[in-house]
């Protein structure tokens, strides 16, 4: 069973720039500075496209994990989905979208995920608060940094 949550960040940017943001590796870098994520393989720096990948080498609850992302969809400026092609989960997939709004653009993330390691119950009560909060935090700098 796979767990699915959403996250909406408001933002006073088009929803082009934001759309641009979400696919550079580098502003992915800094904005996981705190789990020290690095690209090691794959596209490493600058925009990653459609159907390449980035392999992404991080510490999570203490541990190291790999894991190969790849882009399997890409609607500029609108959507894009990201997807593991190997790693720590029996299931991630990542669905980006970019509406305007107002004056600005509503981001919004949709992930699903699904945990070989914890069971549906820890699954929710731990992985999912955590992937909610890594990704609030990486909201926050990609909005902050286009200033």
């Amino acid at each position: 069973m796979a767990s699915v949550f959403r996250i909406v960040t408001l933002a006073d940017h088009e929803p082009q720039a934001l759309f641009d943001a979400s696919l550079s590796i580098d502003a992915h870098v800094r904005s996981m500075a705190g789990s020290r994520e690095k690209a090691i393989a794959g596209v490493t720096s600058g925009s990653i496209g459609l159907g390449e990948t980035v392999t992404w080498r991080a510490r999570h609850f203490g541990v190291w994990f790999t894991m190969t992302s790849r882009i399997s969809e890409l609607h500029r400026p609108h959507r894009f989905v990201d997807e593991q092609a190997s790693g720590p989960f029996r299931l991630f997939r990542h669905v980006h979208e970019f509406d305007a709004h107002g004056d600005g653009c509503r981001m919004t993330d949709e992930i699903t995920v699904a945990s070989p390691v914890f069971g549906v119950v820890a699954e929710r009560l731990v992985l999912v608060p955590y992937l909610r909060r890594l990704i609030a935090r990486r909201n926050e700098h990609l909005v902050g940094s286009l200033g």
